[in-house]
């Protein structure tokens, strides 16, 4: 079995944060998104991953290289512009070949078995599989409709409601599929659509598995997808010390602190938080709840709540700061001598915010 790992697009709803970089890889507590779903491949057994790259390639292949490190063997594949799902299924036709192969969506993460889920498709008959979920908002999504626990009715993004349960970025497909893609036309979005593929599938008499997710699923397409994700991660989180945590610290809940990193006297960490290497937390800042600090961060007297801070940022004031977004090496400073009701920020890279 291959798999094909999704990183392309414009990130239209992650700017300014995507204007100078791949979303794929804004961190979840910590870790590229795109690796949540490269890792889920690698356990499943997977030893070949074709990569499919748009116009914003920063960071990805720095960060996969050539996979070896990995233990896999990566292949880039471009896509210049964003024409669906199915279309980035079509330009990997001579990457797959003749095997079986696992489609996940870079920017969509859950906590569910996919090694099993493949294992299961390997041994089965069926033409493909897909993961379900239920979402509140299936127009924003491809859905499906189920009768008799099969799948009858597959829709993109549908403008009446015919379901509510949602296709969760993973698909498991055989070679049989990319005839159906050829003939396929445009949607009215003018992209080729997966659901349209495996729904022609389906009206040819292939057999279509499902299995909906267990744990949770989150497409992090927008700002608050992203931090709600890195809420889901960090659940999980178990307290690890690599860094100096002086007396006079305030800790409460799970908190992975990195190698060199340092946190003074004074400083309150309130569970679950993930703090780079080589950071600083300073006398009288808070950091957390749900929050994590990359790399080379340097939070002095501000509270810090249910936030992303990117690598190499420096948070200098008596704000408190809440539900934000903040690119690399941006530094917010303020004046004031007393904290606000609460800041929110998405801030891009490379930003200056003074307050």
């Amino acid at each position: 079995m291959k798999g094909l790992l999704l990183a392309g697009g414009h990130g239209t709803r992650l700017r300014p944060l995507t204007y100078t970089g791949n979303k794929h890889m804004l961190p979840i507590a910590n870790k590229p998104m795109l690796m949540y779903g490269f890792d889920q491949m690698r356990a499943s057994g997977i030893r070949e991953i074709g990569v499919i790259l748009g116009p914003l390639q920063e960071g990805i292949v720095e960060a996969l290289e050539d996979g070896s490190k990995f233990g896999v063997k990566v292949t880039y594949i471009a896509q210049p512009e964003p024409k669906g799902i199915a279309h980035a299924v079509l330009i990997s036709k001579e990457f797959v070949g003749d095997s079986p192969f696992i489609v996940h969506l870079g920017d969509n993460l859950l906590k569910d078995n996919i090694p099993e889920f493949a294992r299961e498709f390997l041994r089965s008959e069926a033409d493909a599989s897909v993961i379900l979920t239920r979402v509140n908002d299936p127009e924003r999504f491809g859905v499906v409709l189920l009768e008799e626990g099969r799948i009858i009715k597959l829709i993109e993004k549908p403008k009446q409601y015919i379901s509510d349960l949602a296709l969760a970025g993973v698909y498991f497909l055989r070679p049989t599929i990319f005839p159906i893609i050829e003939k396929l036309r445009p949607s009215r979005r003018n992209e080729l659509e997966i659901t349209d593929a495996i729904q022609k599938l389906l009206d040819l008499g292939g057999k279509i598995t499902y299995h909906e997710v267990s744990g949770w699923w989150k497409d992090t397409g927008r700002p608050e997808d992203i931090l709600e994700a890195n809420q889901l991660v960090l659940k999980d989180l178990k307290t690890s010390i690599g860094g100096m945590i002086e007396h006079g610290v305030t800790v409460s809940g799970e908190v992975e602190v990195g190698e060199g990193t340092i946190v003074h006297s004074g400083a309150t960490l309130r569970g679950p938080i993930v703090i780079g290497d080589h950071s600083e937390i300073g006398d009288g800042a808070s950091v957390g709840p749900n929050t994590s600090l990359g790399s080379h961060v340097r939070i002095l007297g501000a509270t810090i709540e249910n936030s992303i801070v990117l690598d190499g940022t420096v948070v200098d004031c008596r704000e408190r700061i809440v539900d934000s977004i903040i690119g690399k090496n941006s530094r917010i400073i303020s004046s004031l001598t007393s904290p606000s009701g609460g800041r929110r920020f998405v801030v891009g890279e490379s930003t200056f915010v003074s307050l």
